[in-house]
């Protein structure tokens, strides 16, 4: 074989056809002028982390969509689920996850958005994105730069999230609020027997705001749970230390939380995960997911990588091997800052594809 004929069998190498179908690369032409919903419906044909963001999207109006009535009768369906006009009211049940510094940022309105207008049924997150939208309410959070001087801002007693910039006094407004609400507490558990929670404490706090600006203020009056299952991890922790000295005494049982949202998920038809960021937040939603054998849509949005073998960097295949996502699922990894892309989903599916649903949960179950 001469020296061209094997350069050619080595470069030329003859394709064999894709299947029928198959997608084609296209981007947004804007010669056709400025339209976004175009271009966000463009991304699913762009390629790279614009097609995974395509097929988020396509993921989060399959969570929307689906109703009881799309599956068969079974025969352990209960008597009460083999109405027609049930299950046609009955929706997959989604649990919201984000780690705490998306409260921090502008995305905790996004959040907002969607908690205020029930269109999501379970929040779980850190201490930080617990306290961070109460004490947004109580003082700013301002943006300033990833570069800044560490010691200068110390000794300015200014906090860097990032690039953004929390004033020390912010914590102080949030001790002098929040530690009469732990006095209340105490007083209600060693008076009226009340056993607090992190998920039940969240919601005393969301009613004690009584501010519209607030995450937790809707989560309690629109009855959606609020999971934290690392509550005293960060500012919140540090004021109940400082509680513990004067007025020691008040617990916070963790082990009915983690029943209650086990028993959230086993109660559910189908489940939908869409999970902010990694680690604890990512985690509690699908191991509570686990219990019934996985959930059957997901959605991750965050930057990290699975080569250090952590949880927050696990692709969702990894979770389908657990138990945590269901075998049969078509779950989606955008790789990806969430403040760039969650906007964009919650603008492509929650606020087009939406239903109101009717009256609030009644949380006491979960609790028994």
């Amino acid at each position: 074989m001469s020296e061209q004929q094997t350069v050619k069998d080595a470069v030329l190498v003859a394709s064999s056809p894709l299947p029928e179908g198959t997608p084609k690369v296209s981007g947004y032409n804007l010669e056709k002028g400025i339209d976004y919903d175009a271009i966000l419906q463009s991304y699913k044909y762009t390629g790279f982390q614009a097609t995974n963001f395509g097929l988020a999207v396509d993921e989060v109006n399959r969570m929307l969509k689906w109703r009881l009535s799309d599956e068969p009768i079974t025969e352990d369906d209960a008597e009460h689920l083999r109405d027609p006009e049930t299950r046609k009211k009955i929706r997959a049940t989604i649990f919201l996850g984000y780690t705490s510094n998306l409260i921090s940022s502008g995305l905790r309105e996004v959040i907002l958005y969607l908690v205020k207008n029930r269109m999501v049924d379970c929040l779980v997150t850190t201490a930080g994105g617990i306290e961070e939208d109460f004490i947004k309410c109580l003082g700013s959070t301002y943006i300033g730069e990833f570069t800044m001087d560490g010691k200068q801002l110390r000794k300015n007693g200014i906090n860097r999230i990032g690039n953004l910039l929390v004033p020390n006094d912010n914590y102080c407004k949030f001790e002098d609020w929040v530690i009469p609400i732990f006095d209340l507490m105490l007083k209600e558990q060693k008076e009226k027997g009340v056993l607090w929670t992190p998920s039940k404490v969240i919601k005393r706090l969301g009613e004690h705001i009584n501010h519209e600006g607030s995450v937790y203020y809707w989560a309690a009056k629109n009855g959606i749970p609020v999971f934290c299952p690392a509550l005293t991890d960060g500012s919140l922790g540090d004021m109940l230390y400082l509680h513990s000295y004067n007025s020691p005494g008040l617990v916070i049982d963790l082990v009915r939380d983690i029943r209650a949202i086990n028993r959230f998920a086993l109660a559910s038809q189908h489940t939908a995960a869409i999970i902010l960021g990694g680690g604890v937040v990512k985690h509690h939603i699908c191991n509570a997911n686990l219990m019934r054998n996985g959930a059957d849509f997901a959605v991750y949005i965050n930057t990290g990588q699975e080569f250090d073998g952590s949880d927050a960097g696990a692709r969702p295949d990894e979770a389908v091997s657990w138990g945590k996502i269901k075998a049969s699922a078509k779950p989606v990894k955008v790789y990806c800052d969430a403040t760039l892309i969650f906007p964009l989903l919650v603008a492509q599916t929650f606020a087009k594809n939406f239903t109101p649903k009717t009256e609030p949960k009644n949380l006491n179950d979960l609790y028994d």
